[in-house]
């Protein structure tokens, strides 16, 4: 292993070391380009007032969800909201149970959808409904299935408000279960916050989640809504975050008291399904986008490969096995680092393992989720 095989073709050789140092390079302008934004963001220093606020939610078929989860989000320590839930073509009881809980809260209205089948799948009509039913201009979306980490939930996701942003991303991890699945999809639920959060504070937002977002009318109303993408059943909270930083100011909430905590799905093929309907809007990225957002897990794939084939084919291996190592411990800080400040410190011992496994699971999920056609509510 000390010297070159003279049976190698010395091209191969050079080959490995190009591939190695280029792959190295890109994931090294991740970790100093995009990730460090997030690893060393602090919060900044916001006037302490209350805005009013109009909490939207389209809910469909999810009268149990509603009946658990709704109550928290009424009961938040906030003086001036209201909560408009967009009951969606429901055909379980979820017209009683908000009927029983809007005797209860006066700030609470419902707004009963029914819409004709011939009209198109998705929320984006709902969240029309709902934003149009607002009588206030500072908006926040969440899901009905969601519950807030705090009674704080509100005020926190307000602060960015009051820091002129007009579009705010905010964080929905799922709750901690038994079982594989669960953990895999709250690893992949904290890199997707990863990413969406360090690619915002890098200037190149393009998404954040439905269930823990908040943006004013104006800012809806600056890009006609969700007009662009009206056809596409998905894309209310990526294509349209896309077009309107362009327009408005947007900032980030990574308190954990602003989190937004949902279930995650029991079964692998459910979640194919749900991951499939995210990935349904990923055509319409801009090539910058898509290119950013896929090379990543290549890349590192493509490094470890060439680090491999160097160890088995090259000469002086332990120069190859201290740039590695340097490599993922700079790696482990700086995106562990990201981990945390997502309070999801469990994932933080074992990151060189789950960013190689995922890496690796990603662009499966991502071929196996594009064969759907799965575009339902």
């Amino acid at each position: 292993m000390t010297e070159l095989n003279p049976h190698i073709d010395n091209e191969l050789f050079i080959s490995c070391i190009a591939l190695y140092s280029l792959t190295i390079l890109i994931q090294l302008y991740y970790i100093f380009f995009i990730f460090r934004n997030l690893a060393f963001y602090t919060v900044q220093d916001v006037i302490d007032r209350e805005i009013p606020l109009s909490i939207i939610i389209a809910a469909r078929n999810d009268g149990e969800a509603l009946k658990e989860n709704l109550k928290f989000i009424l009961n938040q320590k906030y003086s001036m909201f209201e909560v408009i839930v967009v009951n969606n073509n429901s055909i379980d009881n979820s017209k009683q149970i908000l009927s029983d809980i809007e005797k209860e809260y006066n700030h609470l209205k419902v707004v009963e959808f029914n819409n004709g089948k011939h009209l198109r799948p998705g929320k984006k009509l709902p969240l029309t409904i709902g934003i149009k039913a607002a009588k206030n201009n500072h908006l926040i979306f969440t899901d009905a299935d969601c519950k807030p980490a705090s009674r704080l939930w509100l005020k926190k996701m307000a602060q960015g408000f009051n820091n002129k942003e007009e579009v705010i991303l905010g964080y929905g991890p799922h709750h901690k279960t038994n079982g594989v699945l669960n953990t895999i999809i709250r690893y992949d639920t904290a890199w997707i916050g990863i990413n969406y959060f360090s690619f915002a504070l890098s200037k190149k937002p393009y998404m954040g989640v439905g269930r823990n977002l908040a943006y004013t009318k104006d800012a809806y109303l600056s890009v006609d809504g969700f007009k662009s993408h009206h056809s596409l059943p998905s894309g209310d909270d990526d294509l349209f975050i896309q077009e309107v930083s362009m327009k408005s100011n947007l900032g980030i909430q990574i308190d954990p008291k602003s989190f937004c905590f949902s279930q995650s799905k029991k079964t692998y093929s459910d979640w194919i399904n749900q991951k499939s309907r995210h990935y349904s809007t990923s055509s319409k990225y801009g090539f910058i986008k898509k290119l950013l957002l896929a090379i990543y897990p290549v890349s590192l794939i493509l490094a470890w490969f060439s680090f491999v084939s160097l160890m088995l084919v090259g000469s002086a291996p332990f120069i190859f096995i201290i740039i590695m190592s340097l490599f993922y411990l700079l790696k482990w800080w700086i995106q562990g680092r990201c981990l945390i400040k997502l309070n999801e410190r469990r994932f933080v011992f074992l990151f060189p393992f789950w960013d190689m496994f995922y890496s690796v699971l990603s662009p499966l999920i991502f071929l196996l989720g594009k064969t759907k056609r799965n575009n339902n509510w």
